[in-house]
């Protein structure tokens, strides 16, 4: 994590709060609120947890063509919200891609740290899940439509980039920079970056809240030693495509755990 200088004025305190709260609502401060609506609904659901499922990137319409288009336009708009904040985090003679580490300076190095972060984060992630299932306490996540189309594995893996991007540009390059110019401690911001980060996935139940909430201590460390994004980007993408595109495979393989039972 770069040194920033932290902010002293009233004024621009307030400007910089005002900002995060605007960025947040507009992007995953809002997903962290309608999945904290969901638990709340699914906790007091008469059907237990184990019996229930979460699906992502599901078909949003019947027609293939527009079922593509549906798909494409949701993966572009959003990322309009790392662009804007990579514009607020432009400064005269400081590219924000340079600030928060978000560039192809040391490509090397940054996918070879983003395949280790993978290994680090995706055995004990799939493992956590796996318990999580038995115990009652994740709902069944289906990350990926079964019924493939010729656009399917290029809309998954647009899907992944666009989760990669989002979370790590926001919750990671983002906040970080806005919350050390405010004056906050290293490990204050890795733990409420890490909790935001667990908050907006408990949709998928309680096991992955807390799932996500150590991925994000991890990823939070990893950037406050390294000062870049990009091996993040590069670990998440791995990690979401590996989960997108090889859902049918594990559910074949382990129907009850992968699978709904109700």
């Amino acid at each position: 994590m770069t040194n920033a200088t932290v902010v002293r004025e009233p004024a621009e305190r307030r400007r910089l709060w005002v900002e995060i709260a605007i960025v947040l609502g507009l992007s995953l401060g809002a997903s962290a609120v309608y999945s904290i609506v969901s638990i709340v609904s699914r906790l007091t659901d008469e059907t237990p947890l184990a019996d229930q499922s979460a699906s992502i990137n599901q078909s949003r319409d019947s027609r293939e063509w527009l079922d593509f288009t549906y798909q494409f336009l949701s993966i572009f708009f959003a990322l309009f919200a790392v662009a804007l904040v990579l514009y607020l985090l432009w400064r005269p003679g400081q590219s924000a891609f340079r600030r928060i580490g978000f560039d192809l300076t040391r490509p090397g190095r940054d996918i070879g740290s983003g395949v280790l972060l993978v290994a680090v984060i995706g055995i004990p992630g799939i493992a956590l899940y796996a318990v999580g299932r038995l115990a009652g306490i994740t709902v069944a996540v289906v990350p990926a439509p079964l019924d493939a189309f010729w656009w399917t594995v290029p809309i998954l893996v647009l899907s992944a980039l666009r989760a990669a991007l989002t979370e790590e540009i926001i919750v990671v390059g983002y906040l970080f920079t806005r919350l050390s110019e405010l004056g906050f401690s290293k490990w204050t911001i890795i733990l409420s970056s890490a909790v935001l980060r667990g908050s907006y996935h408990l949709y998928q139940g309680i096991g992955p809240f807390f799932g996500n909430v150590a991925m994000g201590v991890v990823f939070g460390w990893c950037y406050a030693r390294w000062g870049r994004t990009m091996p993040l980007v590069v670990a998440h993408w791995i990690l979401d495509m590996l989960s997108f595109i090889g859902y049918p495979l594990a559910l074949a393989w382990w129907p009850g755990i992968f699978g709904a039972t109700g």
